[in-house]
């Protein structure tokens, strides 16, 4: 590809020396491990590192153009200095791969709690439909019907315009971060659908606050085709603030909430059906494949997504009764001693309360919780998610997550503060992940559910006394031990 081509959107074609027009761009490269004869190397300034720094290396590689923001002294090859390394990384992967969003249906999710399951409701109703869909987000990448591995809920611009390019589906839904937005990695993207499912505390360690992380959230919605539509939960007071900005800004805006005004304006809940009624002429019954409130509103929202890109209602609500659910969230397994173990991500204040309070609507006996905080992350919500499991689990056990740069003996000192000042006497601490799971099933009776919440799809990053590697992985291990196969 020829510079001219590459840089359109990003500085005008007069700006660069004329013997530069024609220049050939092999690839492009944000590490400068990565850079091969020919390519742009777009200097980043990260967190722990300034690509800056590996200009010199990218140059030794055969980099023939240097993208990036500082004022430098004269390079032995041309470089371009732009206001936003980042921003500029989304174009130029944009134009590199030729805008591969353009003839693709986008949908993308954004949100504090909700977007794995609903963007995997959103590809099961499509798929159902005739409509082939890839999924990106933060379990794996699903192109071609091929799982890739994801680093990020949202990959890098880079990453994800090759992905893009890659697919050969009819749409993609992708989950979009916070993180993502602030950081331009869906730059140059145009959604036909964009949703919010909630926005509750998390973050903030990177955000300062929610305003911010609101800010941050919102920003998807810039995205939007003038032409796309905008589904937003009203029931969620973020959600529906967001709702009055679109609306003032003339968007197309379909809400869904308990509120007169609401598109999607629901009548009542059946909790012990997981279905949910919508207000109307015709009376519409949804009926949610997954228990919980919250998998209720996710539903309706997948429901909605359906209905906005041309499915027809009947075929949604006939399509939605068969989705078999997404890894790590709620996962259920039972025990021959008649004990329900679920596995589920949460690891918010608000998704532990939900993920809790659907065991208790489920008619569990008693509730053993096991979850843990990360090291070096938000700390701000550990307080509020203690005294949610020591008011609505019998026990709980407060045990190791991925402990990052603290050390162990640090975390569980830290553990025993925080269970004095917010917990209660049900509060035990077990810094073995494993042990702590196989103490609660083990000490559990029949009716009684162990809930483990927190870490869900993902591996372990420490290595425990049992021969497992994840939540999952453990509760296997407990109900079907070595011994009996």
């Amino acid at each position: 590809m020829k510079l001219t081509q590459l840089i359109k959107g990003l500085i005008p074609q007069n700006s660069i020396e004329e013997d530069l027009h024609d220049l050939v761009i092999k690839g492009i490269a944000d590490s400068s491990q990565e850079v091969e004869e020919g390519f742009v190397f777009i200097a980043i300034k990260g967190y722990k590192d300034d690509g800056h720094n590996h200009i010199a290396h990218a140059i030794q590689k055969g980099a023939s153009l240097i993208v990036g923001e500082q004022q430098l002294e004269e390079l032995p090859i041309p470089y371009l200095r732009v206001e936003n390394a980042r921003m500029a990384l989304g174009i130029l992967s944009k134009n590199f791969y030729g805008n591969p969003a353009s003839g693709k249906l986008m949908i993308g999710i954004t949100g504090t709690n909700g977007k794995t399951t609903t963007s995997y409701l959103v590809k099961h109703l499509l798929e159902q439909n005739g409509i082939t869909c890839s999924v990106m987000g933060t379990i794996q990448n699903i192109v071609n019907g091929e799982s890739i591995k994801s680093a990020n809920t949202t990959p890098s611009s880079l990453i994800l315009q090759k992905l893009l390019a890659d697919s050969h589906d009819d749409a993609v839904v992708m989950e979009v971060s916070s993180h993502g937005l602030t950081q331009h990695r869906i730059e140059g993207i145009e959604f036909d659908v964009c949703m919010f499912t909630n926005l509750h505390h998390e973050h903030l360690d990177y955000h300062g606050s929610m305003e911010s992380y609101y800010e941050a959230k919102s920003i998807l919605f810039e995205h939007l085709k003038p032409t796309g539509t905008a589904i937003i939960n009203t029931d969620d007071e973020w959600g529906e603030k967001l709702d009055r900005e679109l609306r003032a800004k003339g968007r197309d805006v379909w809400s869904i909430g308990q509120a007169q005004h609401s598109r999607f304006r629901i009548e009542s809940f059946d909790m012990e059906h997981s279905t949910l009624c919508l207000a109307g002429e015709e009376k519409t019954l949804i009926q949610s494949p997954m228990a919980g409130i919250h998998n209720i509103y996710n539903s309706l929202m997948a429901y909605a997504a359906a209905l906005a890109v041309g499915v027809k209602k009947d075929d949604i609500l006939s399509s939605i009764k068969n989705f078999p659910g997404v890894e790590g969230r709620f996962e259920t397994s039972k025990t021959g001693k008649g004990v329900i173990v679920i596995v589920d991500y949460a690891h918010t204040p608000d998704a532990v309360f939900h993920c809790l309070t659907t065991a208790k609507e489920a008619g569990a006996k008693q509730i053993t919780h096991i979850f843990g905080f990360r090291g070096d992350r938000d700390s701000s919500k550990r307080r509020e998610m203690i005294k949610i499991t020591s008011n609505i689990s019998d026990r709980y056990i407060i045990t190791t997550d991925d402990l990052n740069s603290v050390p162990a003996e640090e975390m569980q000192l830290h553990y025993i503060e925080l269970n004095e000042r917010y917990g209660n006497e049900k509060g035990l601490i077990q810094m073995d992940r494993t042990m702590a799971i196989k103490d609660a099933i083990d000490s559990s009776s029949e009716g009684d559910w162990v809930v483990i919440t927190g870490k869900g799809h993902e591996k372990y990053s420490h290595q425990f006394e049992l021969p497992t590697e994840s939540d999952k992985e453990t509760v296997k291990f407990m109900v079907e031990p070595p011994s009996a196969k």
